[in-house]
């Protein structure tokens, strides 16, 4: 498809001005003083001021036309207030698969370098998990699925579950994003920078980058994922 037809699939920008403002349950996006829907049409409320503010930017910086692709937090607010509502249950569940083949606990059997890197900077998150939440993670060499504690999974569906709709679709996200329910937590914590779970999510490509060299296209690739992990971060920095 070339740039021209791609564009005439994207709204123009219809708008001048794009803000946050106080309504009843929240702070409604407002474009020109009319607040945006949903796809299942309901009002763009997010439930802080500064998370209104934060969806409110992205529609801001839109030029002639609307690119959603370019608007991650909008995505994610339209994620929660259509589907998790209804789906607690299965977004926990969700959450809670990416635990149970999280990717902190399969570790390389070689290189030693790489070996040594994932024992101290994987372990180091496993480490805070377990005292931060009591979650204990069992870590293994090699890539053969081994089952997690069954109380361990227990214990992170409960921990989703506790969550409000925004807080339940960014852990779902972030862990998808990092392969990694531990990650998702310890950015939602503030423990870690979103870039850096993201850096510790690849650890094997940068290992492997920094011995032989790191090409293009996985480049542009890590790029675009920081970009989310950036935006996940102060996702939930915006929800405290």
């Amino acid at each position: 498809m070339s740039d021209k037809s791609e564009l005439l699939l994207k709204p123009k920008r219809f708008y001048k001005a794009a803000a946050a403002a106080q309504v009843d349950g929240g702070f409604a996006v407002q474009l020109d003083g009319r607040t945006p829907k949903s796809p299942a049409k309901k009002p763009l409320v997010a439930p802080t001021q500064a998370l209104g503010e934060m969806i409110a930017a992205e529609w801001d910086a839109q030029v002639e036309y609307i690119d959603s692709s370019l608007m991650p937090a909008t995505r994610l607010a339209f994620t929660a207030i259509d589907r998790i509502a209804d789906t607690r249950a299965e977004v926990a569940r969700e959450i809670t698969a990416y635990a149970a083949s999280d990717h902190l606990c399969y570790r390389a059997e070689s290189p030693r370098g790489l070996v040594e890197r994932q024992e101290r900077e994987w372990g180091a998150v496993l480490d805070w998990i377990k005292a931060e939440h009591g979650l204990l993670f069992t870590p293994v060499s090699g890539i053969i699925h081994t089952p997690q504690p069954p109380e361990t999974l227990a214990s992170v569906e409960a921990l989703a579950l506790t969550l409000d709709d925004f807080a339940l679709a960014g852990v779902a996200f972030a862990a998808g994003l990092f392969g990694s329910t531990a990650l998702a937590l310890a950015v939602r914590a503030e423990r870690l920078t979103g870039q850096g779970a993201l850096d510790l999510s690849r650890l094997d490509e940068i290992y492997q980058a920094e011995q032989w060299g790191e090409d293009a296209e996985a480049k542009a690739r890590a790029e675009a994922l920081g970009v989310e992990a950036e935006m996940i971060a102060r996702w939930f920095a915006a929800l405290r």
